[in-house]
């Protein structure tokens, strides 16, 4: 089995939802869509107050280049453009759709059809981009950015990550389960846009079911190779770097992209939606959320519309068992922690956590004893003891010299500290201040 340098084995406490197949949730009566749901630019409203909108229609419009559009997820009326809590805590200027229960579809995406691969890879990237596609395992990039390689790149490998290494989640396990042939489709649409025979799908090795699942599929595709890659469960196998360095033994040097060591990386859902767009004419209006924790009485895997409250999955789950210290975002380990549940399921949601307090308690720091365990499991090869200790001194100096700006924020050293450190917590408000000084001197 492949797999990386370093890493933790958390409980991955996926039993709860692994083997419960993704329900398709009706829509609350209200939806709230942020103009802010990826990387980039805030997208502009392209609708005014009071108008009647279509289930996929464009409400809002890349503004730049790394951007993405949003689509409605149901028909209905646009009641407000106003502030609402974003899951990251900010109040964000957000477009609120009145749900009129008739799911009225708009036109679907022009160009699309089963015959993509007598179109350019230009063509193909515009149908993505017109979607709305952006990398729905947490980062929330724009794909159409991700696929606009330079000219003079030359990319051997498109890799799907379907790892899915978080504790907790399962809704790319459930998709690899139930809709094979939507991500080997948006596979062999990847392999087109760059001209290549051999794609690649990443598994961790506690997914045999899906393993299985997928290989059957793949040996359905004429002319075209599927592989199949059998990964090390271990966190963060997941990572774009680990991944591609576990699939095709490359390593990315400080500082690059992946087109830079010749590869693609994308999401199992991601994926999907790169299908259902190209080949179907069909926006990202919808994604899968598990929702788990153990302060809810049923934890399910869920197609959520695009909008809806967190409040409302679970009221739709049967509700809490008991109060919820934490609700997260994402999984346990790189997941945020919102403010409150009304905020909505953004096109990152991949999960929604409600964690009791004897869960989410923290425990208190100690001073750090030099034990070097966060060195050992560091997938990056990075001093996270070093990064910390910079870090609390705004040591901005050391900082660079350690390469904080490596660090992919994956949790293990803090996992693994027996002094409780918060190392990840220091390493993000370093990253922050180091943005900042850059743009002081930009400026």
């Amino acid at each position: 089995m492949k797999t990386f340098h370093g890493g933790i084995h958390p409980g991955d406490h996926k039993e709860a939802t692994n083997k419960k197949e993704i329900v398709n949730l009706t829509p609350p009566s209200e939806l709230i869509f942020p103009l802010s749901q990826h990387i980039g630019a805030p997208s502009k409203p392209c609708v005014n107050i009071g108008d009647t909108v279509c289930m996929g229609q464009k409400i809002a419009e890349a503004d730049g280049f790394v951007s993405a559009n949003i689509h409605s997820s149901v028909s209905g009326k646009v009641k407000a453009i106003e502030k609402r809590l974003h899951p990251n805590g900010l109040p964000t200027m957000s477009i609120v759709i009145e749900n009129d229960g008739l799911d009225t579809e708009a036109a679907p995406i022009e160009g699309y059809g089963e015959d993509y691969e007598k179109k350019s890879p230009k063509e193909i990237i515009n149908i993505i981009k017109e979607a709305g596609i952006v990398g729905m395992g947490g980062a929330t990039f724009p794909t159409h950015v991700k696929l606009s390689v330079p000219d003079e790149a030359k990319i051997d490998y498109v890799i799907i990550n379907g790892a899915e290494c978080e504790p907790y989640l399962t809704s790319d396990h459930r998709a690899m389960l139930e809709t094979p042939n939507e991500i080997i489709g948006g596979l062999l649409v990847l392999m087109h846009i760059f001209g290549l025979k051999d794609g690649y799908i990443g598994v961790e090795n506690n997914k045999t079911d899906a393993i299985a699942v997928l290989e059957k599929e793949a040996a359905l595709v004429k002319d075209k190779n599927i592989h199949i890659v059998t990964l090390k469960t271990k966190y963060p196998q997941g990572a774009e770097k680990q991944l591609i360095n576990a699939v095709c033994g490359r390593k990315m040097a400080p500082g690059t992209l992946p087109w830079q060591v010749g590869c693609i990386v994308n999401n199992i859902d991601t994926c999907a939606s790169t299908y259902r767009a190209v080949v179907k004419g069909t926006p990202l209006t919808t994604r899968i959320v598990t929702l788990g924790g153990s302060a809810l009485k049923n934890p399910m895997n869920y197609k959520v519309r695009i909008g809806t409250p967190f409040s409302y999955v679970v009221e739709q789950s049967g509700g809490l068992s008991e109060p919820a210290e934490k609700v997260l975002m994402g999984g346990p380990m790189m997941g945020l922690s919102v403010p409150n549940m009304d905020v909505p399921v953004i096109k990152g949601t991949s999960g929604i956590l409600a964690l009791p307090a004897k869960e989410a308690k923290l425990d208190k720091e100690s001073p750090c004893i030099r034990c070097a365990k966060c060195v050992y499991v560091c997938p990056m090869s990075l001093q996270p003891n070093l990064l910390d200790s910079a870090a609390r001194l705004h040591d901005i100096d050391k900082l660079k010299k350690l390469n904080v700006t490596d660090c992919i924020e994956c949790g293990s050293c803090a996992f693994v500290c027996p002094s409780k450190r918060r190392q990840v917590q220091q390493i993000k408000i370093a990253k922050v201040k180091l943005r900042e000084i850059a743009q002081r001197a930009k400026a």
